[in-house]
């Protein structure tokens, strides 16, 4: 059966509707978006739109219209943002206890959703709450958060989280690697490097996205 003007119009809507809202439209509804001002013609249409298989229509629930084949494919639903968690926080100043910033457990529960320009690769990352402005020239102040990836080693000049073993301390800082050293560098004149031993800093992650809070 061959579908007038009118019908692709009608059964366009209901597809583009259901596709919306996850439920059919009303009778009035559709007249509207298709111009027709008499409900006796909506429902003349979508009886033609039943006899050729289209929908099925259920006379004793309100917006009883089922899909049974389409004219067009559904529209694909965006994917939800990923979610990342929130460990805790982290110093960008004097190195200060913490938990181990390696736990897979959400800090307190929180989570962050990240857009697919932030994280392509949401996989591994964790955030942590800045404490303190050691990092400031490079745009990281306090109360910003960091997105990190979980990693065990870094190159020299990236951003991560510093296990100092013998303090039992983690610090924000610019990784460089001197021999059988590492020097954990600011990035605020305020604050010195601080020199460890190789043996004694483990790498938590690597900034990978700084989100500002503003206010």
């Amino acid at each position: 059966m061959t579908l007038s003007e009118r019908q692709r119009r009608i059964l366009e809507f209901i597809e583009d509707y259901i596709d919306k809202h996850e439920f059919p439209p009303s009778i009035r509804e559709i007249g509207s978006a298709v111009n027709i001002s008499s409900t006796s013609v909506v429902n003349y249409n979508l009886k033609k739109l039943e006899a050729a298989k289209y929908i099925k229509r259920d006379p004793s629930v309100s917006r009883g219209i089922r899909l049974l084949r389409r004219l067009n494919p559904p529209t694909p639903k965006p994917d939800s943002p990923p979610k990342i968690p929130i460990l805790g926080r982290i110093s960008a100043g004097e190195p200060i206890p913490v938990p181990d910033v390696n736990s897979q457990d959400p800090y307190s529960g929180e989570t962050i959703e990240l857009t697919e320009i932030l994280a392509p690769d949401p996989e591994n990352l964790y955030a942590l709450e800045v404490r303190g402005d050691s990092m400031i020239d490079a745009l990281v102040g306090d109360g910003d958060l960091v997105i990190l990836r979980h990693q065990r080693t870094a190159e020299n000049g990236e951003m991560v989280v510093a296990w100092l073993k013998d303090q039992e301390e983690t610090t924000l800082k610019y990784f460089y690697h001197k021999g059988d050293h590492v020097e954990l560098r600011p990035a605020n004149p305020k604050y010195d490097p601080i020199l460890v031993p190789a043996d004694q800093v483990e790498i938590h992650g690597k900034v990978v996205a700084v989100i500002r809070r503003l206010g």
